[in-house]
């Protein structure tokens, strides 16, 4: 049997809450174990029930969901949060991104995007569209001028870098693997030795990394 991913939801509409938990309850390898109506509740309920997956609204009041998505995944062995938007603030998501966030979800998803989300999540997949990810990251990142390898990406060998760079133009690990001409297999292990690496949480934090260190530049590839 399956293990059960355990989900709690912060949203400060009780009906978006409501409807959230019909579809994810309606599976049964998916469990709502908390509600939260606003940041305080969600830090709380995180500690309390120790959910897999937080799904957070970035527009709540008492604490937005920025400042508690910061708070959550400062804890020891945090959940995975995947920020809930209706999209008109691009800039607030790519802060809850840059803060540790593994994705964003649009608030009007279709439920089976949100159940491929929310086990994505609960894996450590890949959760959101890779060029959407670039385009947002494109928008907000101020790259740091530096000539050659920037200084915080110097302990990647260059076969890590040249994954980074094809990671920051919205490659997936297959798309990635077709073209360096190795086995995706080859290219998950370089993520995962990059991540390690350079310390960050997923690939997200990776490409933001990239593009703020200066390493991929704006319109690039």
């Amino acid at each position: 049997m399956s293990p059960v991913t355990r989900v709690l939801v912060a949203d400060d509409q009780e009906l978006v809450r409501a409807g959230f938990r019909v579809i994810l309850e309606a599976e049964g390898d998916i469990e709502v174990v908390a509600e939260a109506a606003d940041g305080e509740e969600a830090v709380r309920q995180a500690a309390l029930t120790r959910p897999d997956v937080v799904l957070m609204d970035v527009r709540m009041p008492v604490l937005d969901g920025l400042a508690a998505t910061e708070r959550i995944l400062a804890r020891p062995d945090p959940p995975t949060v995947v920020v809930l938007t209706t999209f008109d603030r691009t800039d607030y998501v790519y802060r809850a991104l840059r803060a540790g966030a593994a994705g964003f979800l649009l608030k009007d998803t279709p439920p089976s995007r949100l159940l491929a989300a929310v086990r994505a999540a609960a894996t450590g997949d890949s959760l959101i569209e890779p060029r959407i990810t670039r385009r947002l990251v494109e928008q907000y990142a101020e790259p740091e001028p530096e000539p050659g390898v920037p200084e915080r990406l110097r302990s990647l060998t260059d076969r890590e870098l040249d994954v980074l760079r094809l990671l920051a133009r919205g490659l997936s690990n297959a798309e990635v693997a077709a073209e360096m001409v190795v086995a995706e297999t080859t290219v998950k292990t370089h993520v995962a030795r990059l991540l390690g690496k350079l310390e960050v949480r997923d690939r997200v934090q990776a490409v933001v990394l990239a593009y703020e260190s200066g390493l991929v530049r704006r319109g690039s590839g």
